[in-house]
């Protein structure tokens, strides 16, 4: 089935459709409300489990209805929480989230619980090799102790770098494999050409690269060049957490034991 532990954020999505997006000081009325499940963290391991991977989740919700309702979410999609500590000391983070008609959206954070995860269970990559898939709604220091853990214990990693901060050096020290969208990698290099962003990335982990550019698919650049791999063609309903469907999907495949770019 293949091995993939997820560090991330598990979140509450609380979702607005509406037929436009709002421009600052606007409001947009006559929407629809729902409520999902959420967290990049959370989005990743589903993701993943869906594509037949054995998962562990680790992270941090409160001791509240929403942090249950979030637990009970992931094990009924096969996901292993014995590792998401529940908390008094906050809420389970929320997001609130804005959806056009045309599946753009505009997404507002409150990451709460998700800042409590402190220490990383290195339990979590006994036997069986592995992937490691790690975002950054997750705190640097657990990042940094989970990626060198699993340098030590000889699994992959797979970091997708959002929302995008300064890359930690020791994280850039375990060669991670990262998966930007392409404002992330703006973000993280200064381009603004996509394909030049991935070279500097990759000379700077010393792995592969991977930009993912929304309905154009995404660019996979490695010590062997830049290969650009098409998307599939669909009608857009939601874009929310289509970048957490590529990583926790991708790091299922090598997992897996799949080739790099078969996997992607």
């Amino acid at each position: 089935m293949g091995n993939v532990v997820v560090v991330g954020s598990v979140n509450v999505d609380f979702v607005v459709t509406v037929e436009r997006l709002p421009q600052a000081g606007q409001t947009v009325s006559g929407g629809s409300f729902e409520r999902f499940g959420g967290g990049k963290g959370a989005n990743q391991a589903v993701a993943a489990a869906r594509a037949g991977a054995q998962v562990q989740m680790v992270g941090c919700v409160g001791a509240d209805a929403e942090g249950a309702s979030a637990l009970a979410e992931l094990a009924s999609d096969q996901v292993d929480t014995t590792h998401v500590r529940q908390t008094t000391a906050a809420a389970t983070g929320v997001a609130l989230i804005t959806v056009a008609a045309d599946g753009g959206n505009q997404i507002a954070v409150a990451p709460g619980a998700n800042r409590l995860v402190e220490d990383f269970p290195e339990a979590t990559l006994a036997g069986a090799r592995g992937t490691l898939l790690l975002s950054f709604e997750a705190l640097d220091p657990v990042l940094c102790q989970a990626a060198e853990a699993a340098v030590a214990a000889s699994w992959s990693i797979v970091v997708n770098p959002a929302p995008s901060r300064p890359l930690p050096p020791r994280l850039l020290a375990c060669h991670p494999l990262l998966v930007p969208n392409e404002h992330e990698a703006t973000d993280l290099t200064g381009e603004s050409d996509p394909e030049r962003a991935a070279v500097l990335l990759q000379q700077l982990t010393g792995a592969a690269v991977i930009v993912t550019l929304g309905q154009e698919g995404a660019l996979l650049c490695s010590v062997d060049g830049v290969q650009h791999i098409a998307a599939p063609i669909v009608d857009a309903v939601d874009t929310t957490g289509a970048g957490d469907c590529l990583c926790g999907t991708l790091a299922a495949g090598l997992a897996q034991g799949l080739p790099l770019a078969e996997a992607l």
